[in-house]
């Protein structure tokens, strides 16, 4: 899949904590950003083109955006074991920001990085000033099909990491996926402890429900749903709320 494009150029570098290996990105100046992109488990910089309009490069223009592979994807690496799942992720995350020296930021994530931002919500909030999730995934008796881009995830990164067993690897998935919550990685009712603002973009097909995103919406106090913004006769208004809301949230 081809890279976004960017009308300047994004500088990129590797984080080293402890056995992992993060690649991130940044560009810009202002607040910071730590985007999250589409693409599931293969969440990397590049799935960012499958978004309606490049939305890296419209954060650039206001905001210090930080773009990152998620461990084992793209370019970023980290051991598979029966103890993964959600909190490795949100480690990496919060690695990421130690290591910039960032205290606090928006945060902006598509597809899972709905669930990661809910997860770092969860363990960090003062570290969130506020949050853009677009058609977060979710449970909607859709549960087969997680397991299913697992399987393939799995099988794609099995000789990267010969020290992981068939054990390890359900382990981990049922750590992701096991759990009869909405959004996977948090309980649902610790959505409603969620004080941090949030700007809610649809989902409507099967990895992506309306149920899943009208639950967060319905039940975070402080979210706004937003239901039309994909086509393209929606994709300007989409852009200028979300730039509206991370300069309303943006501290003084």
């Amino acid at each position: 899949m081809p890279r976004p494009v960017v009308g300047k150029a994004w500088r990129m570098a590797i984080m080293e904590n402890g056995d992992v290996r993060i690649h991130y990105e940044e560009r810009g100046e202002g607040f910071p950003v730590l985007a999250f992109a589409p693409g599931g488990l293969q969440s990397a910089i590049e799935w960012w083109s499958a978004a309606p309009w490049d939305v890296p490069d419209a954060l650039a223009g206001d905001h210090r955006v930080v773009l990152m592979d998620q461990r084992n994807a793209g370019e970023s690496w980290a051991p598979v074991g029966p103890d993964d799942g959600w909190d490795s992720y949100t480690d990496d995350h919060l690695a990421l920001l130690d290591h910039l020296g960032i205290e606090r930021c928006h945060l902006v994530g598509m597809c899972i990085g709905g669930s990661f931002i809910a997860n770092l919500i969860r363990r960090a909030p003062e570290r969130v000033a506020s949050a853009v999730v677009l058609q977060p995934i979710g449970l909607d008796g859709n549960r087969e099909l997680f397991h299913g881009t697992f399987a393939d995830f799995a099988e794609q990164q099995g000789e990267k990491h010969p020290e992981t067993s068939e054990s390890d690897w359900r382990s981990f998935r049922n750590h992701l996926y096991g759990a009869d919550h909405v959004l996977f990685s948090v309980p649902d009712e610790a959505v409603a402890t969620f004080e941090v603002p949030l700007l809610v973009f649809a989902g409507g097909d099967e990895p992506h429900p309306a149920s899943a995103s009208s639950m967060l919406a319905d039940v975070a106090p402080n979210a706004t749903l937003v239901e039309r913004w994909k086509a393209a006769e929606y994709t300007e208004a989409a852009r200028e709320s979300i730039a509206n809301f991370l300069a309303v949230h943006t501290p003084a």
